[in-house]
């Protein structure tokens, strides 16, 4: 007992001595500074060891150390324009790369444009391989049967359509001439009295936007250049289709394993997201130009305007242009009932071409497209837009998926971001 005093003493002394080495010496008066958490513990449970005659208890842990005030900014120029810099910097960087790549796209466009045809083919006639596959096809023999499947089906359907139409599609440009004719007419009557010289002026003008002053042996070269391209182009999309259907699986694993190991996960399930939106969007994109096609031909038919079917084929072309494809090439039914029926008539298939556009887009094409391949019709409005551009009709039909890819892609990455884990508190 004797020895546990002596020894409490000792460590007291010590303790009193470390705080008063630890403190300024302060005049007299002066207000004294707070006891320091860690040694009033201390104390207390010396105090406690000495009256009860036990060994001391655990020393409580010092409090935690209060944060240490940042520096002030002194840096001339404000921190937002510096942020607004960096971002600035990065997005010119991103716009050049888009910009080089559709710059290479476009001088490769004889070898791109047909790949990309395949692709959206392939994703289209995917689902009638795996079908084959479950049921225990073979890979060869299901991708070769669907393949000479598609071709038979359309070979067969412009063989019909053509045995069906015939030399109409002759008579349905020159009723639409007739029509815009009268259009010119009307035009130069009141209340508009446009001079119809001026009307030419106006015409020729925007004739020659897409005319150059070549020689006839150029624009002769120029069709002929196109025209092999086509044949080439065509060749090359049925080639890559076969491939793409045969061996698709494994294509796309070779383009994962490119990847860093630590993101082939995610870019595996991006491009499975992708596929799926993808074969989503020509599927529906298929019925929605069908629908607008035959609602176009039965109104047609009921209306007893001429030329009903080539028109509904028409229509059903220019359906694959998003968002105006379908009107445009409907306003050609417009033309050729204007000048066969009259002007009611023709106000009346207008109206039905507004009407059918309209059911198309706020109830036929979101149930079959459905939520996976929706965009705002703003951003469909304006990749049409630069599609054109860029790209004439190839441009504006497949500028949409591009946007629908990258809306879902995108969609999906910033969903299963990796975050930080959360840092432990204390």
């Amino acid at each position: 007992m004797v020895r546990l005093s002596r020894w409490l003493t000792d460590v007291r002394q010590r303790l009193a001595q470390a705080a008063a080495a630890g403190q300024d010496p302060t005049p007299d008066g002066a207000p004294v500074a707070a006891a320091d958490p860690a040694t009033d513990g201390v104390s207390r449970s010396l105090d406690e060891a000495t009256t009860t005659g036990t060994a001391p208890g655990p020393v409580p842990p010092p409090p935690a150390s209060m944060p240490v005030p940042r520096a002030p900014d002194t840096h001339p120029v404000p921190k937002v324009v510096r942020d607004a810099a960096d971002w600035s910097w990065r997005l010119i960087i991103i716009a050049a790369a888009v910009a080089g790549v559709g710059w290479l796209a476009w001088e490769l466009r004889v070898v791109i444009f047909p790949l990309v045809a395949g692709l959206l083919l392939a994703a289209g006639l995917q689902p009638l391989v795996r079908r084959l596959r479950t049921a225990g096809w073979g890979r060869g023999p299901a991708a070769a049967a669907v393949f000479i499947g598609f071709l038979l089906v359309v070979v067969g359907s412009l063989t019909l359509v053509g045995n069906a139409v015939g030399g109409q599609f002759q008579d349905v440009v020159d009723q639409a001439e007739e029509g815009l004719q009268e259009v010119r007419d009307w035009l130069a009557g009141p209340p508009f009295s446009i001079d119809e010289a001026q009307l030419d002026r106006y015409i020729d003008r925007a004739v020659a936007l897409f005319q150059d002053d070549s020689s006839v042996t150029e624009q002769a070269a120029t069709a002929a250049t196109v025209a092999i391209e086509i044949l080439v182009g065509l060749a090359l999309a049925l080639f890559a289709l076969i491939f793409f259907l045969y061996d698709g699986e494994r294509i796309w694993t070779w383009l994962v394993r490119l990847f860093p190991a630590r993101a082939r996960a995610r870019a595996a399930a991006a491009g499975d997201v992708a596929w799926l939106t993808l074969g989503q969007y020509i599927r529906g994109t298929v019925l929605v130009a069908l629908f607008d096609a035959v609602a176009i031909t039965i109104l047609l038919f009921i209306l007893q305007v001429p030329l009903a079917l080539p028109l509904g084929v028409l229509v059903f072309f220019g359906a694959f242009v998003p968002l105006i494809g379908a009107f445009v090439t409907g306003t050609v039914a417009v033309l050729v009932a204007l000048v066969t029926q009259g002007l009611l008539i023709a106000i009346v298939v207008l109206v039905g071409l507004i009407v059918v556009q309209q059911i198309e887009s706020n109830i036929f094409q979101p149930f079959i497209l459905g939520r996976m391949v929706s965009v705002h019709p703003l951003a469909v409005a304006v990749a049409v837009a630069i599609g054109t551009l860029a790209g004439s009709i190839i441009g504006a039909i497949i500028a949409v998926p591009i946007v629908a890819l990258v809306n879902t892609v995108g969609s999906y990455l910033a969903s299963t971001r990796e975050r930080p884990p959360p840092i432990a508190s204390g």
